[in-house]
């Protein structure tokens, strides 16, 4: 296809976007709002709740209706956490679109990004990102394609090379064509294989569904068998309905859903306090849980930018054929660095003038900066060097891989060794030999002058050498150190050269850095396992291969977080547990993460961390309060198939739950706590919920049975049963709530105070019988025998439990193997 240099007629536009070639961005977006309304009022829990409620407006008992307000607020929360990280990043994508320069027409004009069509003539320039892919057909630039790569490099471009779609211009200008737009670029392609929406990997969650589906499976013929065995005894039709349904909501922990996405939702408030943007409110659990974070180097550990590390003074007056050793070098991270006087007792022509030649070069080409130059011009700026009179600027080219300038003080280049050939090269190689390996090495050279064509002319003398590295991110050792203490593996996974990503890692405490490999000679899926149990640094790894890296150590039992920015990153970011992406990084990185980073500040991870073991620590021991009336309710409403009516009203259950069980487990929920999440979250809950929900089936399998023979009317049995049920839940709460503090025992105080209230001073609301002594001495029996089965099971199941070990662990794992069978 010709592509003139003049660019498209407005004819041919418009042929292209028939033909359905523009740059529509196929990377995955985030939801609307009405599908994140959709999404959180249309679930089983809402539809059976919604359901029993219409039940329960027939016969017009409104107040028993109360369940209903939980429903309501768990969809609230559920609407408002997504709806407002959708907001957050929809703001970042806008803040990062720009629009961008085609010559369309002979002429230059600015468009959106995704109103490019193939065969337009883009113009790029520094600092300018590419919108789609583009071959180059004027011009020269250097390209930064870490995004894509994960290689740190800049990569030299120019007439007839490709630009891939989401790297950046870090050096030049070019006029280049569109040659694949859309989901037929190289970032396009990578994005599409993402759109899929991932899955939500969440023990709490999985539980959940889990105990909401088993709820309603039992519920239906459980729930038409007692309606039909009540009504057809000769209860009313209001009795029969509201028996029924108080029996089926104690099925379905509704508190327990609600607690769960409040707690979650405010560990996402408080962590937006700390620019973290958490979009999916359970893989704050999933983080908690990680035992292997894979980092990305660029943008994770360093910054992305460089800095200068060290400086060689060269005595270049000295002969090439006497070799004199050189000065050492002058380290300059640490410690403030040595001035240019200190430097210049130790060497001649002497540090100053090294600086000098530096400053004028970079002062000359400051407006097209690399990151080179950039670290030489801050390096340059602390020491208060500025530049001399520039006569004559030389920019950086790709071919010549050097830049230059003529002042007042002489013509100086700086670049690559082999491309300036300065006559004392001895000095120079024994000076680059004494710098790290893995350092960006450059030389500082005095020529004669340059010709018309910018190339240099006359005797090339090296003042000195200069090294340069990625810059670490200052906070990156402690960070990692945090997640080492935590018992969390580090592997470091990149698109760069292996040695020196391995070299970075290890100066930011990755252990063992020096185990690293080149992911060019890993070409099985086999060999990418072995290589995930055997390695901690991983060089030279495509997308494909991150994600493979991700599968590997998820197969072997892992949970796994994956942090990263770039478009390579995505594939690795949606197959990990929890995934993590900076703010700064391509949308699609920020649109499949769970988690944002808004600051691009890594030091934020231990704060995410300890926000999910607070927040599952906590649930744990809460959730065992909301499943003690499932489990009871189950095993009553099946013996009351038998010996209808349900012996509890959903107003009673109301009082119950609210002091008993809503009160407690967010106070308790809420607490500080930094333990690591141990064992199963299900196991966990069983062991403190069974011997409660035990010892009150067992009181109110005696209350069912016996309420005939001792003459109890419904509505003494149901007051009975409030009674004992509010009697065996503040025991678990006070035995959960060990060690006692003094929150503890007040919160403990008043919600027995207002339960007492409820049944003793506001009976008439929550239909509440007289008290006889028959009642209170049953009462009394039936909570000494409910007590005593508690006592000797709590203690027995949670000691095992806590071993993962023993009957819980293993049911739970049944419960999830048929959990997934029925899904």
């Amino acid at each position: 296809m010709d592509r003139p240099l003049a660019g498209l007629t407005t004819a041919q536009v418009e042929a292209q976007i028939a033909q359905g070639n523009v740059n529509v961005d196929p990377s995955p977006k985030t939801r609307t709002v009405g599908q994140i309304v959709r999404d959180n009022l249309c679930t089983l829990f809402n539809a059976v709740n919604l359901f029993l409620a219409v039940l329960v407006f027939t016969t017009g008992s409104y107040r028993n209706m109360l369940f209903m307000l939980i429903v309501v607020a768990n969809a609230a929360i559920g609407i408002y956490q997504e709806v407002r990280s959708k907001r957050a990043l929809d703001k970042l994508a806008l803040i990062a679109a720009r629009p961008v320069t085609v010559i369309r027409e002979g002429k230059e004009v600015q468009i959106p990004v995704d109103a490019i069509v193939l065969g337009d003539m883009v113009c790029l320039s520094h600092g300018a990102q590419v919108p789609a892919d583009l071959e180059v057909q004027k011009g020269a630039c250097f390209m930064n394609e870490s995004l894509l790569t994960g290689e740190s490099d800049a990569v030299a471009k120019g007439p007839g090379d490709l630009l891939l779609s989401g790297s950046f211009v870090v050096s030049g200008a070019v006029e280049a064509t569109a040659v694949a737009v859309g989901e037929k670029s190289y970032a396009g392609r990578l994005g599409a294989e993402a759109k899929q929406s991932k899955p939500v990997r969440s023990e709490i969650m999985a539980t959940l569904r889990f105990i909401v589906k088993l709820g309603t499976y039992v519920l239906v013929p459980v729930g038409l068998i007692l309606f039909t065995r009540s009504f057809f005894s000769g209860e009313t039709y209001s009795v029969s309905i509201l028996s029924t349904v108080a029996a089926v909501v104690g099925m379905i922990p509704q508190g327990l859903i609600l607690l769960t996405s409040t707690v979650l939702a405010i560990a996402t408030f408080r962590l937006a306090q700390r620019q973290v943007l958490v979009q999916q409110l359970y893989c704050i659990e999933t983080l908690a849980r990680v035992d292997v974070l894979c980092l990305d180097k660029t943008g994770t550990i360093t910054s992305g930018a460089m800095k200068v590390t060290h400086l060689i003074p060269l005595a270049p007056h000295v002969s090439a054929a006497e070799k004199p050793v050189p000065p050492s070098p002058l380290a300059l991270s640490g410690a403030a660095p040595l001035s240019a006087e200190d430097a210049l007792a130790t060497s001649e022509p002497g540090l100053s003038r090294v600086l000098q030649a530096l400053a004028d070069v970079m002062g000359a080409n400051a407006q097209d900066a690399n990151e080179t130059a950039k670290a030489a011009l801050d390096y340059l700026s602390r020491r208060q060097v500025s530049p001399g009179k520039i006569v004559r600027e030389i920019p950086f080219s790709s071919q010549r891989k050097y830049s230059g300038c003529v002042t007042e003080h002489g013509a100086f280049a700086v670049g690559a060794r082999q491309f300036l050939k300065p006559v004392n090269e001895d000095q120079v190689d024994a000076a680059l030999a004494t710098l790290p390996k893995d350092a960006r090495k450059l030389v500082i050279c005095q020529v004669d002058g340059f010709s018309d064509k910018d190339e240099v002319q006359g005797a090339v003398v090296a003042l000195g050498v200069m090294a340069l590295a990625d810059e670490i991110r200052a906070t990156a050792p402690e960070t990692l150190k945090y997640f080492i203490e935590q018992g969390v593996k580090l592997l470091v996974i990149s698109g760069d050269d292996p040695a020196t990503v391995a070299s970075i890692a290890g100066q930011a405490g990755v252990p063992d850095a020096s185990d690293y490999v080149d992911a060019t000679t890993l070409a099985t899926p086999e060999s990418i396992a072995k290589a995930a149990e055997a390695y901690r640094v991983f060089g030279r790894v495509t997308p494909e291969q991150k994600r493979d890296l991700v599968k590997a150590l998820k197969s072997q039992g892992h949970t796994v977080a994956m942090t990263g920015d770039g478009v390579n990153d995505v594939l690795a970011l949606r197959e990990a547990d929890c995934s993590v992406a900076m703010a700064s990084g391509s949308d699609a990185a920020r649109t499949v993460a769970e988690i944002v980073l808004v600051d691009n500040d890594f030091s934020s991870m231990p704060h995410v961390l300890a926000e999910g073991r607070r927040s599952i620590n906590n649930l744990q021991r809460s959730a065992s309060l909301f499943l003690v009336k499932t489990v009871f309710s189950m095993a009553v409403a099946v013996l009351c198939i038998f010996f209808p009516p349900y012996p509890l009203l959903p107003i009673q259950l109301t009082l119950v739950s609210g002091t008993m069980t809503g009160i407690p487990s967010f106070v308790l929920a809420l607490e500080p706590n930094r333990d690591r999440v141990k064992g199963h979250f299900l196991a966990n809950v069983l062991a403190r919920s069974v011997p409660a929900s035990a010892g009150i089936t067992l009181g109110l399998a005696a209350l069912v049975l016996l309420r005939d023979l001792l003459g109890f009317t419904d509505g003494q049995v149901s007051t009975i049963a409030t009674c004992l049920v509010a009697v065996m839940g503040a025991l678990l709460v006070w035995r959960i709530s060990q060690p006692l503090t003094p929150l503890r025992f007040v919160l403990i105080v008043v919600i027995c105070g207002l339960c007492a209230a409820g049944i003793l001073l506001f009976g008439w609301i929550f239909e509440i019988a007289q008290f006889t002594v028959v009642m209170l001495l049953f009462l009394a029996i039936a909570l000494a025998l409910a007590a005593f089965v508690f006592w000797v099971l709590y203690n027995r199941g949670v000691d095992t439990t806590e071993d993962g070990s023993g009957p819980y662990v293993e049911l739970a794992k049944k419960i999830q193997e048929a959990d997934h069978g029925v899904s």
